[in-house]
């Protein structure tokens, strides 16, 4: 695992468990979505967005959209890592772009998501902004990762030509 700080935020080394393989004996699409929730993990722990955030400050994220691309079949027995890089943030919005790599380097699917600031104190959780001292370490990252290239999958949307 890098350093939080390093551009763009590596995880460490995940395993792909025996029982995510799928019929066609390759990780289930299913798991693709947990290995990159597992390998942002270290990152928001870093910008103040981690597990302690919820239970110390009532706050937490929560994913409004994500849009994955599938690039390469991760096989059996695999080990993988995942990179997270900050390409936009609002004082309500998180834009996330990921890549889950083998651990030969090789990129085997992104993840682009747009996460929200919730408030869960409370009756209800709702939509609200970051705490003001939250806010400023993630726009820290976020400009940090601003000098990062821009990622060549970033913004792609599903759609077939019309005939």
């Amino acid at each position: 695992m890098t350093s939080p700080t390093a551009l763009p935020y590596r995880s460490g080394l995940m395993a792909v468990r025996p029982e995510w393989i799928d019929y066609n004996g390759h990780l289930n699409l299913a798991y693709y979505h947990v290995l990159f929730d597992k390998g942002i993990d270290g990152l928001f722990d870093s910008i103040g967005l981690g597990e302690t955030y919820r239970a110390e400050r009532g706050y937490t994220t929560y994913t409004a959209e994500a849009h994955v691309c599938y690039l390469r079949e991760v096989p059996p027995q695999a080990e993988v890592y995942v990179t997270s890089q900050i390409v936009g943030l609002d004082e309500k919005r998180l834009h996330i772009f990921q890549e889950l790599h083998h651990s030969d380097d090789w990129a085997a699917a992104t993840l682009e998501s747009l996460s929200l600031s919730i408030d869960q104190r409370g009756d209800a959780p709702k939509v609200a902004p970051f705490p003001s001292g939250t806010f400023a370490r993630v726009s820290a990252a976020a400009a940090a990762h601003a000098e990062l290239a821009r990622p060549e999958r970033l913004g792609r949307s599903i759609g077939m030509p019309r005939r």
